[in-house]
């Protein structure tokens, strides 16, 4: 049985992802859909790169991943299929699929070609859906598309180092349903800048010089719990994929706050970290 995900920004109040599961159904009745997200904030490469590279390796080899993002076909926004790391990914040429492709080399690129077969105005149901289930039935890509070699990349992907080797200059990438602040640094990146040094990283006002393992390091569990106060502290984390966080402990974004909304960051700011000499 095929296993096809969806990840788009359509949300749940529409029918578009509906109708996506429909078609795909209508097609290959013996299917298993999984949606990965459809809370993608609009138009947003980056949060749905983030998303997709980190939720794609835990499906079996041969998952087919339609990504329903930006995908309005134009001259400067072709459609591809990719097969990387022995699974499947069709979506737009924006920079969407760059995030995985700078960790793991594509097995192949096609960019699709069947459009003058399908008149549309919804390419995720008309085209992306054709295509998973041409794959699904053990299709090639170079039926759908001819091979390239490149996709674009995303802006501001990779963290800036500066020429002394003292500073990194990283943005926000994500931000998570807890309000937590994901930048672009990664821990092998970090590391391998730092050399053991001292550091302080700092976001808009807010400055921190201590990177904790996990969000409850944060808590001297000596103290009696009702004198903590610990709810609502700011920290620094390393997530479970391995980027650099600013979180706040136990945040909520109606109640508690939280990163984003206590410390006033949004996707693109800037997240500079400082080493000193020793």
């Amino acid at each position: 049985m095929a296993i096809i995900t969806l990840t788009t920004d359509f949300g749940e109040k529409d029918h578009f992802a509906g109708a996506i599961k429909g078609a795909i159904y209508s097609e290959l009745s013996d299917t298993k859909i999984v949606d990965i997200s459809h809370s993608v904030s609009p138009f947003n490469i980056s949060e749905a790169a983030y998303i997709i590279l980190n939720a794609y390796s835990s499906f079996p080899k041969g998952t087919i991943h339609i990504i329903g993002i930006d995908s309005e076909l134009s001259p400067e926004n072709k459609h591809i299929a990719i097969k990387l790391d022995d699974h499947y990914f069709i979506c737009a040429n924006n920079g969407i699929m760059s995030m995985i492709c700078a960790e793991i080399a594509p097995e192949k690129i096609v960019e699709i070609n069947i459009h003058d077969k399908t008149e549309t105005s919804f390419p995720v149901l008309d085209i992306f859906v054709k295509v998973a289930c041409h794959i699904a039935r053990g299709g090639t890509l170079e039926v759908i598309g001819k091979v390239i070699n490149n996709i674009k990349p995303i802006k501001n992907l990779v963290p800036f180092v500066n020429d002394e080797k003292n500073q990194i200059i990283g943005s926000v990438i994500y931000i998570d349903n807890y309000g937590n602040v994901v930048t672009n640094i990664k821990r092998k990146f970090f590391e391998n800048v730092q050399k053991t040094r001292s550091f302080e990283i700092s976001a808009r006002n807010h400055k921190f010089n201590r990177i904790y393992n996990k969000y409850s390091d944060i808590v001297n569990f000596d103290i009696e719990e009702s004198k903590r106060n610990d709810e609502g502290k700011g920290m620094v984390v390393f997530n479970s994929s391995n980027y650099l966080e600013i979180a706040v402990y136990k945040s909520n974004c109606s109640t508690t706050g939280s990163a984003s909304t206590l410390m006033g960051l949004k996707t693109m700011d800037t997240v500079t970290v400082n080493f000193n000499k020793t």
